[in-house]
């Protein structure tokens, strides 16, 4: 078993994120060293133009720097940086990708939504104790787009929609608070893209739902009254669907400012967090609808643990050979 140090880089929309950890040799469970948020909005604008915006790309790469000493710092010399939702979309995503090589020498992964929502999905469960025996639905909500995966122990079914907190707020929730033509517009366009995700996803079979990332653990956190955010506090947390449902329409009809007196919710999800909540209800609304269900699980252990996994499911790297076929010997 492979118990040195990795790191993983998962770079949404929103939000770059940083989990260095190992893999303890007696529990094969994961312990953390380093998990790191950093609020860079990467997709600000991608969009509405297609493209990185200057500043957003130079606010990324200055947090891949820190990042790049908290691995130096930590050992990790396995890496795992994957580049989500915005790069995908980005005309001029090379001056990123040729910056994150410059700073840590490995090559971004532009990855499709399905590898995406396979990867959170591993993260989630994993973590996770007492889910039922059925298929559980996984959502991850980002800030460009919202990955839904069906499976019980692997994925059976997956699918990334165009939908996130950044996308939906800068295409329609532009007022503040949003106006009810803007959340209608905005519940319509959810709505649409959760019917198409319908036709190859049976929701009907899920026995759990869990929520994953920002969005819904800011939302677990503020159902749960924490003054302030405490991964502990929300992992594995259970809120009726009623409960956070509501939680949901409070934060979309509050204002920024109203929302900024909630220190439960970082600084850079105030201006998001409504159209991140009004995905999660529709979406659990439609999971109440469909499966019957009455509750909802919360995971702080995505896409990033998942990348970790398949680092430490990995060989370690073969020792180098010295000139000649000879192995190094044992150092003096």
């Amino acid at each position: 078993m492979n118990d040195a140090p990795v790191a993983a880089i998962d770079c949404g929309t929103n939000s770059i994120r940083l989990l260095i950890t190992r893999r303890d040799p007696r529990t094969g469970t994961l312990v953390d060293l380093e998990r790191r948020l950093e609020m860079v909005r990467l997709g600000y604008g991608v969009d509405r133009t297609g493209r990185f915006d200057p500043q957003a790309v130079e606010r990324t790469l200055d947090a891949a720097r820190r990042y790049g000493d908290l691995i130096a710092h930590h050992g990790a010399e396995r890496i795992r940086f994957v580049a989500t939702s915005a790069t995908r979309d980005a005309s001029n995503r090379d001056v990123f990708i040729d910056g994150i090589r410059d700073i840590l020498g490995v090559t971004p992964e532009v990855i499709t939504g399905d590898e995406e929502a396979a990867l959170s999905f591993r993260g989630a469960v994993s973590t996770l104790e007492g889910l039922p025996g059925g298929p559980c639905v996984v959502v991850d909500i980002g800030g460009g787009s919202t990955e839904l995966v069906l499976g019980t122990q692997a994925p059976l079914s997956r699918t990334s929609l165009d939908m996130g907190s950044v996308r939906l707020t800068e295409r329609h929730l532009r007022s503040d608070p949003p106006t009810a033509a803007e959340i209608s517009a905005a519940s319509a366009d959810i709505d649409e893209l959760l019917d198409r995700a319908e036709q190859d996803m049976p929701l009907e079979e899920a026995a759990c739902l869990v929520g994953v990332a920002g969005t819904v653990t800011t939302i677990t956190a503020v159902a749960e009254g924490v003054q302030e955010y405490l991964p502990d506090a929300t992992h594995g947390a259970t809120l009726s669907i009623d409960e956070a449902v509501a939680v949901c329409d409070s934060l979309l009809g509050m204002t920024r400012q109203q929302r900024s007196a909630h220190r439960a919710i970082h600084p850079g999800r105030i201006d998001v967090i409504g159209a991140g909540a009004l995905i999660w209800a529709r979406i659990l609304r439609r999971m109440a609808a469909r499966a019957g269900l009455a509750h909802t699980r919360t995971s702080e252990h995505d896409i990033l643990d998942g990348l970790a996994l398949s680092l430490l499911d990995e060989p370690p790297p073969a020792a180098p050979e010295e000139p000649g076929g000879a192995s190094p010997g044992p150092p003096h």
